[in-house]
């Protein structure tokens, strides 16, 4: 198993953007939410399961994800929640390690939303890697980017984790407030980081046998 961050923020924070940096890097990036989708694509057992659990009205006229209406209804029931999470989380996690297993990169950057509130992937990674920036850009990020209102962005952004929490879990820190080349320069340095450790994790198993 190779060497992995898990890379984590909030809505808008700027996850892909950092994902995108590493990979130019050379890092793998295996990223569950492109997961979840490609297991909500038509024709996916995943899409059979949620068609028989919440019916017709949350399957799009090409057979995947009716993405929007069930964005609100989980947003909105928490039993809802639950029952798409034990569709889908079990699919993805699958997935999610057979590609860190695959990856023959020196290290992997996994990115995961909601991994400092689910602790999910926990056993998978060696660092936590919380990309962090203002909820003023945040708020405005997220509605440019999913037009989304502001309302709804900071209703999403009041049921994750508060900022000073996430970042108290952090192994390392992305500060995304400035410019892409301010970005790319925190990405340098820390991918040079990540390859000595994955260099020594790598010895360090080597050794062991």
């Amino acid at each position: 198993m190779p060497f992995c961050v898990g890379l984590t923020g909030g809505i808008a924070s700027g996850k892909s953007s950092v994902a995108a940096l590493f990979e130019e890097l050379g890092a793998a990036v295996v990223d569950t939410d492109a997961i979840a989708h490609e297991l909500t694509r038509p024709g996916t057992a995943a899409m059979t399961a949620i068609r028989n659990d919440f019916g017709p009205t949350y399957v799009a006229a090409d057979g995947g994800l009716e993405r929007a209406k069930m964005r609100q209804l989980v947003f909105s029931d928490p039993a809802a929640k639950a029952k798409l999470e034990a569709i889908l989380h079990p699919l993805i996690r699958e997935q999610a390690q057979a590609r860190i297993v695959a990856a023959q990169q020196p290290y992997v950057i996994v990115v995961v939303p909601l991994l400092v509130e689910t602790d999910a992937y926990r056993d998978l990674i060696g660092r936590i890697l919380v990309v962090d920036c203002a909820e003023e850009l945040q708020v405005a990020r997220a509605m440019q980017r999913s037009q989304l209102t502001e309302g709804e962005v900071r209703a999403i952004l009041a049921a994750q984790l508060p900022r000073a929490e996430r970042l108290g879990r952090a192994d390392d820190v992305i500060d995304n407030n400035g410019s892409i080349e301010a970005l790319r320069q925190q990405t340098q340095k820390l991918h040079a980081k990540y390859l000595a450790l994955a260099q020594a994790a790598a010895h360090a198993r080597n050794s062991a046998f």
